[in-house]
């Protein structure tokens, strides 16, 4: 029994990890690495080794460096199941179209706009390549354990991180059955919208995410987003956050209406300029039983929690564009979260060189994005081939993250009955998994190794 490192180790992207036991392949994971370019152009290489070998994939969610690569890896060959929850498995019809649609119109207009190094600049996949990967979707509930292949067998717990999100343990049969438990992307407790992680109780092999594992979160975001809110009203400016189609546009369109119904801040016009999260809204709303008790409990009486008072939905291109003549006091939300593609970038373009915007960050910006260079303050930014000022303030806001942080994952940890026989860090810079290798260590005494790339293990005992 084996487990190889084919993506998210040493870095948070490209989430892949190819599981070998009884002579069956399984793969948890299937993620698009994203960021720098070093990385993206390793998705134009065959990431999985004879990916026709693979018997299944096991999918702990929806976001695309976790579920984007699929489309290539049936092209590729691959034709098994791809397992997932009844949420994820709503939302791949949803992101996985989309990637392939922004990808193919990338290419077209770098070929329009002539700004590319290839001729003709390709999509990294097509519409069509998506759509064959759904045909291959497999959904299962949580908590009822399910086959895979041959003497492997998987069992989908709440993970909390985003809807559908889940911690996925493989039990791995022959002469020394294995129970490996991969937390996936690990969410927090007490956090708006979703329930909390389920606890594990056992492992004998555990991949754990480390994306913040050398620090906590910042607490009171509500307080940071009305002074935000406040700041636009007073000023008459407008405030453009970058934010992930699923779950970070829903969980600030819920802050939103939570906040004007308190009074707190002045009901200002909303755009949600994403046609995917306005899709995502409606999945949230189809499984209320994933939902925090007050979310539900308002989806149960008829509302709609996640919808400010003056929401206006921009689906259409000329939706999209009749924002370009809006003038402030507005909040403009858009996708991508990490300004790496989108309608975002249009916005971006148009606005970043007035000063009275604000450009406010929600969510992690990976190294090589343009968040993470407007998170560093670039005195400008490439968009469209072209370089933009930026001469508007931008702000951050770190305690809205999905992914738990150091004590969040200690706190995670200590739901186990006995300790793994071995724990890799996956999922994490090289700093963030260190740190919190350390952290375990300290706490718990546990046996905990830092991943390595492209690095194969024995799993059997």
């Amino acid at each position: 029994m084996t487990i190889e490192f084919l993506g998210a180790a040493g870095t948070v992207t490209g989430s892949m990890h190819l599981v070998r036991a009884g002579g069956r392949r399984v793969l948890l994971d299937c993620g698009l690495f994203q960021g720098q370019k070093d990385l993206r152009v390793r998705n134009w290489a065959e990431r999985v080794p004879d990916p026709r070998a693979i018997d299944a994939i096991v999918l702990s969610h929806a976001h695309i460096d976790h579920s984007g690569y699929l489309p290539l890896v049936v092209r590729q060959g691959f034709r098994g199941p791809v397992y997932c929850t009844e949420a994820t498995g709503d939302l791949l019809e949803v992101v996985l179209p989309d990637s392939a649609h922004l990808q193919e119109e990338e290419a077209e207009r770098a070929n329009r706009r002539g700004y590319t190094k290839h001729h003709p600049a390709l999509p990294l996949y097509a519409a069509a390549d998506a759509e064959a990967a759904l045909r291959l979707v497999v959904r299962r509930g949580y908590d009822a354990p399910f086959a895979v292949a041959g003497d492997v067998t998987a069992t989908l717990r709440p993970a909390g991180h985003i809807l559908g999100s889940a911690t996925v343990e493989l039990g791995l049969g022959g002469a020394n059955p294995t129970r490996l438990v991969y937390s996936g992307d690990l969410g927090r407790y007490d956090r708006a919208i979703l329930r909390d992680p389920a606890p594990v109780r056992e492992a004998d092999v555990l991949l754990l995410e480390s994306t913040y594992g050398d620090r906590t979160h910042a607490t009171g975001a509500e307080a940071e987003l009305t002074a935000l809110v406040r700041e636009v009203a007073r000023r008459g400016s407008a405030l453009l956050v970058p934010a992930f189609a699923v779950d970070r546009t829903q969980e600030l369109l819920w802050m939103l209406r939570r906040l004007e119904l308190a009074g707190t801040i002045p009901a200002l016009p909303v755009y949600c300029d994403s046609p995917m999260a306005i899709e995502v809204n409606e999945i949230y709303r189809r499984h209320p039983d994933e939902c925090d008790p007050p979310v539900a409990a308002a989806f149960a009486r008829g509302e709609n929690p996640l919808h400010p008072a003056d929401l206006h939905l921009a689906r259409t291109p000329e939706e999209s564009r009749r924002i370009n003549d809006v003038r402030g006091p507005v909040i403009i939300i858009s996708s991508s979260g990490m300004a790496t593609g989108g309608r975002i970038l249009h916005h971006l373009a148009l606005r970043l060189g007035d000063p009275d915007t604000t450009v406010l960050l929600v969510g992690y910006q990976a190294p090589g994005t343009r968040g993470r260079a407007l998170e560093e303050g670039v005195e400008q930014i490439r968009i469209f081939g072209v370089e933009t000022k930026v001469r508007a303030r931008v702000a951050q806001i770190t305690a809205l993250s999905a992914h738990a942080d150091r004590d969040e994952t200690l706190r995670w940890l200590g739901g186990f009955e006995r300790p793994p026989r071995v724990t890799y860090l996956v999922h994490g810079e090289a700093e963030a998994a260190n740190a919190l290798a350390r952290a375990i260590r300290t706490r718990y005494r546990w046996n905990v190794e830092v991943s390595r790339d492209g690095e194969r293990v024995e799993l059997a005992a």
